[in-house]
């Protein structure tokens, strides 16, 4: 938001520099993020002077152009060679000396140099208006007054605005900051802790007369909830013109291009005030009548930017009998906007209902100063004075008559608010204790008013405009804002606390398993748990109805809560594949959000996403391609980590995976891993296989907590290793050799492991080929020969008979 200083002071008499003022308004929570100068007139005329043509003669080399002398009022007058055809002895001329800097239209500068034209030296330029920005004639130089002494600095004949601009960056809850009266009420506040009484100079409206009422409009607001206050009032007989240079500099000054007076004047008072206003060309009311309405959707409005829009249910229209003439609050019709043709407006000024302006805002994405203040929450009581400050000024500026009454609809009035303040707690959370009388001061030069006071407390009135006070925490807040954050002394005292932490408290085992995720190679990532809708067409198992929906989305693409990590992360993996990042090992601790039986719930989750090779390209180690087993390795370690074994594995019915594994524990489902499907990767146009990991981390975390770690000595009897080659029947898993083995040997068998899997040449058509080896141990001695054969060969004796196992 900007803010012009030279503005700023026709509301408070102040005569600090800008830079103290931005501090101190920094000090009160409207930070100043910057301080611009602004000239009317880009370069402040510095170089240009009064000259006097001492004689003119025509140029020897060149028919159109003369030569002049000029006094400059400083030694001898100097030769200037000039191409204007109303040139003459005598006059009186603004003169660009050698180095000064002039502007063109587009505002690149040029210098003015000493050189030679047409073979005759020219040491200056008299200038014209345009080529000094003082307006847009070049017809010939400007010709001045003949009073004015030679020498005199142009900007000292010339209405130049000089000033200061602040770049605020106002926080959304300010919304009573968002104005110059705004700002200068906070600034008022603030001088008053520093023992500078000021006034607040507010513009007089006491010569607003009503002169007749020959045209009167008729005001029917059919939704009071969404219009609490509607005014209006009409002016005819204006004069639509070019506003005035004053009112020019003032919009310019905050970055505004001026249009009309009649239009100036409504962004002038919104800036102003923090009202916003709209006109109407009354010639394009049909009826005379102003409806204050919602309309069906799918109407179709042009907008004053030309755009057609279609129009939704909860839009809030203003119309006349027969059309929509402009949509509430955020932007003006097409056909009711002021032109130089206009002689006759209706001017409103009204308060619409915060919700419906931004809704309606982003759903057009329309940004207008006016959405700004109305969906932050304008002030509803000064709704009629800046309708008549406007008035004030367009009978000022353009004539006219104010001919109807003022309109004033306002059936329900919006209360101020009564909050009661603790001085306990006031000293409890700003950690120092203020005087009594210090907070009664800043209460009062903040318009709180003050309707009881007791020894514990006061009884407060917070007026409406106030819309972010609305606890005593926020009262606290305003006073420790205005007393200053930089007079809070500092303790010398250091106190801390030291947590008694469960070690299964789901930070602390998410933290264990982060930190090794990390040390396998693995980046943690945090995405948005708002996502796209359509996501839900990648898998059959999330039906629409069972998504959580944001009533008012961002974006479509933001539109619902996620259902699962798994879209999430692969954008994240789609991102760095389109970035030459094709080797990606991401994990994510994260929600997701369902909506079942009426009720909401959250799971929480881990998700891992494995894609391309899994160590980056070295040249002492070969680049080995993820795949499921190295996935399968992770998700091992993980629940390894935590304690949890003897998992049940089953084939998973996740339909997001072409193939993979569910891991349980009882009748809990702990983890599903394996390739995430073609289709779901070509969605986020993805070419390499994507392997993804999804643990139920509520229940993961649930077992983690009962899971018991026992110790042992590690034994001092040596292990055997013994192999078996088994041929198979291709259906045969891994998983039953290892249940058979465990059930043949339960003691001295201490491992078993899958080394060597083959299919193909020289194996019967069916058979594959399993090389497993099988670690025997005894703790308490050394094992025989005898032992180890026993064991072996029950072991062959039941590969066989259950299995139909052959030995290689």
């Amino acid at each position: 938001m900007k803010i012009s200083y030279n503005w700023l002071k026709q509301f408070i008499n102040l005569d600090w520099d800008a830079e103290k003022t931005g501090n101190l308004l920094t000090d009160l929570g409207l930070e100043i993020e910057g301080i611009e100068s602004y000239r009317s007139v880009k370069g402040g005329l510095e170089g240009v002077v009064v000259g006097q043509v001492v004689n003119c003669e025509k140029h020897p080399n060149a028919d159109k152009l003369k030569i002049t002398r000029v006094d400059l009022g400083a030694g001898e007058p100097v030769q200037i060679v000039c191409g204007a055809p109303n040139v003459a002895a005598g006059q009186k001329v603004p003169v660009a000396t050698i180095g000064t800097v002039l502007y063109d239209a587009d505002g690149a500068e040029w210098t003015i140099k000493k050189g030679k034209i047409r073979g005759e030296e020219s040491h200056g330029m008299i200038c014209a208006e345009d080529e000094l920005g003082l307006g847009k004639s070049h017809d010939g130089i400007m010709v001045l007054d003949a009073n004015i002494p030679v020498g005199t600095k142009a900007s000292e004949i010339f209405d130049i605005e000089n000033d200061q601009v602040f770049e605020i960056g106002l926080t959304p809850n300010r919304a009573d900051a968002m104005s110059h009266w705004g700002t200068a009420r906070d600034l008022k506040a603030g001088l008053r802790q520093k023992d500078i009484n000021v006034e607040l100079i507010t513009p007089s409206v006491s010569n607003f007369r009503v002169e007749n009422r020959l045209n009167k409009i008729k005001v029917d607001v059919m939704n009071t909830d969404l219009a609490p206050r509607y005014c209006g009032v009409t002016i005819s007989d204006i004069q639509v013109k070019e506003s005035p240079t004053w009112l020019q500099h003032r919009l310019q000054s905050i970055g505004l291009t001026p249009k009309n007076n009649v239009v100036d004047i409504t962004n002038y008072v919104l800036h102003e005030l923090g009202q916003p206003l709209h006109a109407f060309d009354t010639h394009y009311i049909e009826g005379n009548q102003i409806e204050v309405k919602t309309l069906s959707s799918g109407i179709k409005f042009t907008t004053l930017d030309g755009i057609e829009r279609e129009l939704h249910e909860e839009d809030l229209m203003i119309c006349d009998v027969e059309k929509p003439l402009c949509i509430a609050g955020v932007f003006g019709g097409v056909t009711s906007g002021v032109t130089e043709r206009t002689t006759s407006i209706f001017l409103e000024s009204a308060y619409f209902d915060p919700v419906t302006i931004r809704k309606t805002a982003k759903r057009h994405g329309l940004n207008t100063d006016a959405s700004f203040r109305f969906e932050r929450g304008i002030d509803p009581n000064i709704t009629e004075y800046a309708l008549k400050r406007a008035a004030l000024l367009v009978q000022e500026l353009a004539g006219g008559h104010i001919s109807s009454e003022i309109i004033d609809l306002y059936p329900k009035k919006i209360e101020d608010f009564q909050v009661f303040l603790s001085f306990e707690n006031t000293t409890k959370l700003i950690g120092e204790e203020i005087p009594k009388d210090t907070i009664k001061s800043i209460l009062s030069s903040l318009d709180i008013k003050l309707n009881s006071v007791t020894e514990s407390g006061l009884g407060l009135t917070i007026p409406a405009y106030r819309n972010d006070v609305r606890r005593e925490a926020d009262v606290i807040e305003e006073i420790l804002r205005i007393y200053g954050y930089n007079t809070i002394g500092f303790t010398q005292k250091l106190n801390a606390s030291i947590a008694n932490v469960d070690k299964f408290s789901d930070h602390h085992v998410q933290n264990t398993i982060s930190n090794q995720l990390v040390g396998q190679g693995f980046h943690e990532m945090l995405a948005n748990s708002l996502t796209s809708p359509e996501y839900g067409a990648l898998s059959k198992q999330i039906q629409p109805e069972n998504n959580v929906e944001m009533l008012n989305p961002l974006s479509n693409d933001l539109a619902v809560m996620r259902r699962s990590l798994l879209f999430s992360g692969l954008e994240a993996v789609s991102y760095n594949i389109n970035r030459k990042r094709p080797n990606l090992k991401f994990f994510e601790f994260g929600k997701t959000y369902h909506h079942f039986n009426e009720s909401h719930i959250e799971n929480k989750h881990l998700s891992i996403l494995i894609t391309g090779n899994e160590n980056a390209e070295s040249w002492k180690n070969k680049q080995q391609p993820s795949d499921f087993f190295y996935l399968k390795g992770i998700v091992s370690s993980v629940l390894n980590r935590l304690g949890l074994e003897k998992l049940k594995t089953a084939p998973i019915k996740n339909d997001l995976f072409s193939e993979g594994v569910s891991l349980s524990l009882g009748k809990a489902k702990l983890v599903d891993f394996g390739v995430v499907k073609k289709s779901v990767l070509t969605h986020f146009s993805i070419s390499q296989d994507v392997f993804y990991a999804d643990f139920n981390w509520d229940t993961v975390l649930q077992y983690a907590k009962y899971n018991t770690i026992k110790y042992r000595d590690i034994p001092k009897f040596p292990e055997v290793r013994r192999d078996f080659a088994l041929l198979l029947d291709e259906h045969i898993k891994f998983e039953d050799i290892h249940s058979i083995a465990k059930q043949t040997e339960k003691q001295l068998l201490k491992a078993i492991h899958l080394f060597d899997v083959y299919q193909g040449k020289n194996l019967p058509k069916g058979k594959k080929s399993y090389a497993v080896s099988f670690t025997l141990q005894d703790e308490k001695k050394t094992l025989t020969d005898k032992q180890i054969d026993k064991v072996m060969n029950k072991l062959q004796h039941n590969f066989e008979s259950k299995l139909g196992a052959e030995l290689r």
